[in-house]
């Protein structure tokens, strides 16, 4: 079980969004490398970056900022937003990459994604972002008639590493990962999932190590940590004291 710490560009800096609302920014950093290693130093081992630029524009837009925190850590980094094409893949992992995920071509071209996977064994995740239910893609900016569950089993066995599943409903205004959609999820592929959008207190915490959500990768977390919602080592200590039983 992992907690994945958040960093999303926009225009270089550290922002969450309301509602994956590009108006409604609120700027926690200007520094997207001091806030790599602060993560870093807080103990966790893992980083989610998302260029919300990159993800309207169908390209990368926050490059330099996502090259200063491959420099500025030693933990794994994740990135979205903009990565639609094979080239794009081999362009960032070759940067240092951990994994890229693919969210608006995993709709468009779900072929491109199988392909990926096949290139660049556990290199892939798929990000699922839902809006009532529905499959939304370009930076949430449009709907698609496609249910989350029936685009997540078009990669099984596809050797897809994760799918990072969002209730756009939820994020960035606190009120709770939607645990009953992860969780049937969860049920309903053998890929392993990651929680996102509205991870608000140590409740959340506590309900991610709960004996029924052992099948999740973990959850990520961002406006809860960045508003002090959620303290570092209180997390990371019961969610390794699970790991430990």
């Amino acid at each position: 079980m992992i907690l994945f710490p958040a960093i999303d560009l926009k225009d270089g800096q550290c922002v969450r969004l309301k509602l994956g609302d590009m108006e409604q920014a609120t700027v926690y950093n200007p520094d997207p490398g001091a806030q790599a290693r602060a993560f870093e130093e807080q103990g966790f081992e893992w980083l989610h970056v998302v260029d919300l630029n990159g993800a309207f524009a169908g390209e990368t837009v926050n490059g330099a900022a996502v090259d200063a925190i491959l420099k500025s850590t030693k933990n794994p980094v994740q990135l979205g937003g903009g990565i639609r094409t094979l080239d794009h893949i081999d362009n960032w992992l070759s940067r240092g990459l951990a994994r890229v995920i693919l969210g608006t071509v995993a709709v468009r071209d779900p072929a491109l994604v199988i392909e990926a996977c096949r290139k660049f064994p556990g290199k892939v995740a798929v990000g699922i972002d839902a809006k009532g239910g529905k499959v939304a893609v370009e930076g949430w900016a449009e709907a698609s008639e496609l249910g989350v569950i029936e685009l997540a089993k078009k990669f099984e066995g596809a050797g897809v590493s994760a799918i990072i599943y969002t209730d756009i409903d939820r994020d960035g205004i606190l009120t709770g990962i939607n645990w009953p959609s992860t969780l049937e999820l969860a049920d309903a592929v053998s890929i392993p999932v990651i929680a996102s959008g509205g991870l608000a207190s140590m409740d959340d915490i506590r309900r991610m190590i709960a004996p029924d959500a052992a099948k999740l990768e973990g959850a990520i977390s961002g406006r809860a940590l960045y508003d002090g919602r959620i303290d570092p080592q209180e997390a990371l200590a019961l969610i390794r004291a699970t790991r430990k039983a």
